[in-house]
C-alpha cells in the first residue's frame, strides 16, 4: 500500500465545507458497532465533525486522501493490514495525528505502546462489552483534542537500544533527595529521554503519566529494559530508592509520605483531577508537602492543566522546578500553564531536562 505525499491536511479543495475551530475526524476500525459507538460519541460535541469511517487501512488509505482529516482514530487488529504496519506508512508518508483505540488488556498495552514508538499520540480504552461508558468516551474525546494540537513529524521506525549503564555520579549522595516527573500527550517517548539519561544511582524517582489501567505495566516493564535505572509500576507501600523510578499504576493515584528517614508511595482510589486518574497535580502536592526543598521536579508535554499547581506548590516548598520548552513539546499545554502559574525556575528542552535536574538534586544548582 502506497500513500500520497505529504501535504497539509487544510488544503483547500478537500470535500465539504471547513468550520473554523472544528476538528475533522476518520474513525478506522474493523467493528461497524465500535464505528458507529464512536462517531456518535464524537459528533455530539460541536468542536468535532466525524468526516468519515473506514473498515481497514486500504480503506483508510483513500478517505485520508479524499477527506484530509485532523486527526485519525485507529484500531490496531484489523484486516488486510494491521494497525502498526499502517500506522509506520503513515507516519513515513503522511504523517496526521492518530489516536490508538486499544483493549484494557496486557498483549494490547505492549501493542499499544509500540504504536506510541511509532508515532501515535494518544492511546485510549476501546470500547468493551459495556459498549461505552462515559469514562471511556471522556477519555477519547479529551485524547482527539489533545492531538489536533500535537506536533507530528515524519517517522521512521525506531529501533530499540539496548540500555546504557550510566556510572554512578562518585559523590552523588542520593538518599536524602527525590525527582518527580509529570507527563501526558507525548510523554512516553519524553520519560524515555529523561529517564534514560539517568545514571544507576540517580536519586529516587516518582512519575505520572496519564494511561488507561494495564498500560503502566507494559510502560514500565519497557523502559526497564532501555534504562540504566530500575523502572517499575509502583506499587502500594513501595519505598523511594536511588536508582529506582516508580510509575503511577493507570487508574489510580499515587501520593508521597514521608515513612520515618525515608519516602514511601501510596496508591489509591479517588475522584478524577483536571479528569485525570493518576494526576500529576496529586502527586506533585504530596511532594511539596513530603519533600519540600529535598526534591526536584518537572512537567513534560502534555494537554491540560494537571501538574501546573501542583510544580508551583513544589517550588514554594523550595524545590528546584523545570517546564519543557513549546519546541520540543508534542503539545505545549501542561507546561505552557506552569510557566504561566511562575512555578518553573526553568523552561529547557527535552535532553537539557535531565541533567538539569540532576545537576540541582546533586547541589550544583541554586534554587531561586
Amino acid at each position: 500500500m502506497s500513500l500520497p505525499p505529504v501535504a497539509s491536511p487544510s488544503l483547500p479543495g478537500a470535500p465539504g465545507v471547513r468550520r473554523p475551530g472544528v476538528i475533522r475526524v476518520l474513525v478506522v476500525d474493523d467493528s461497524a458497532l465500535v464505528r458507529r459507538v464512536l462517531s456518535e460519541a464524537l459528533a455530539r460535541h460541536p468542536d468535532i465533525e466525524v468526516v468519515g469511517t473506514a473498515t481497514d487501512p486500504y480503506v483508510a488509505r483513500e478517505r485520508i486522501v479524499q477527506l484530509r482529516p485532523d486527526v485519525i482514530t485507529l484500531d490496531i487488529e484489523m484486516p488486510r493490514m494491521d494497525g502498526l504496519s499502517f500506522l509506520a506508512k503513515l507516519m513515513r508518508h503522511f504523517p496526521l495525528p492518530v489516536v490508538v483505540c486499544s483493549s484494557l488488556t496486557p498483549k494490547h498495552s505492549e501493542t499499544a505502546l509500540r504504536a506510541l514508538d511509532l508515532g501515535a499520540v494518544e492511546v485510549v480504552a476501546k470500547p468493551g462489552a459495556t459498549v461505552a461508558s462515559p469514562d471511556v468516551i471522556d477519555d477519547l474525546v479529551r485524547a482527539v483534542r489533545a492531538a489536533s494540537h500535537a506536533r507530528v513529524t515524519k517517522r521512521v521506525e525506531p529501533v530499540d537500544a539496548p540500555a546504557v549503564r550510566r556510572p554512578a555520579i562518585a559523590t552523588f549522595d542520593a538518599t536524602n533527595k527525590l525527582i518527580a516527573l509529570g507527563a501526558s500527550t507525548g510523554g512516553t517517548q519524553a520519560l524515555e529521554r529523561v529517564l534514560k539519561r539517568f545514571p544507576v544511582d540517580a536519586p529516587g524517582t516518582v512519575v505520572v503519566q496519564h494511561m488507561p489501567e494495564h498500560f503502566t505495566k507494559s510502560f514500565a516493564d519497557r523502559l526497564n529494559t532501555v534504562c540504566a535505572i530500575r523502572v517499575q509500576e509502583a506499587r502500594d507501600g513501595d519505598y523511594v530508592v536511588p536508582g529506582l523510578a516508580l510509575i503511577a499504576p493507570g487508574g489510580k493515584h499515587m501520593v508521597l509520605q514521608a515513612s520515618g528517614a525515608r519516602w514511601v508511595v501510596r496508591i489509591k482510589d479517588g475522584p478524577k483531577v483536571h479528569h485525570q486518574r493518576p494526576a500529576v497535580d496529586v502527586l506533585f502536592q504530596s511532594v511539596s508537602r513530603s519533600a519540600g526543598r529535598n526534591a526536584v521536579g518537572a512537567i513534560l508535554t502534555g494537554m491540560g492543566a494537571d501538574g501546573a499547581k501542583g510544580l508551583l506548590a513544589m517550588r514554594e516548598a523550595g524545590a528546584y522546578t523545570v517546564a519543557q520548552n513549546e519546541d520540543t513539546c508534542v503539545v505545549y499545554g501542561m507546561p505552557r500553564e506552569a510557566v504561566k502559574l511562575g512555578a518553573a525556575i526553568d523552561i529547557l528542552p527535552l535532553d537539557d531536562v535531565a541533567e538539569a535536574l540532576l545537576h540541582a538534586a546533586h547541589g550544583a544548582k541554586a534554587v531561586a
